[in-house]
């Protein structure tokens, strides 16, 4: 049963990374451990900030795109 289980799992971390990366928690992981190494002691902006802040950035500098 152990050889058939550890694929099975592979393929659910799989899935997970994939979800997290497509739904942007993984970003908001990244924005964390960022924030927490080059401003310790701060406190760090929630999830809604992040995005507020993230969307804010991108309409004060727009980037040309091709689709």
């Amino acid at each position: 049963m152990k050889p058939v289980t550890e694929p099975v799992m592979r393929l659910l971390r799989g899935i997970r990374w994939y979800l997290r990366e497509v739904s942007g928690a993984a970003d908001y992981d990244r924005f964390c451990q960022r924030h927490r190494s080059h401003h310790p002691g701060e406190p760090v902006p929630t999830r809604g900030e992040y995005e507020r802040q993230r969307i804010r950035h991108r309409e004060e500098n727009p980037q040309s795109r091709c689709c």
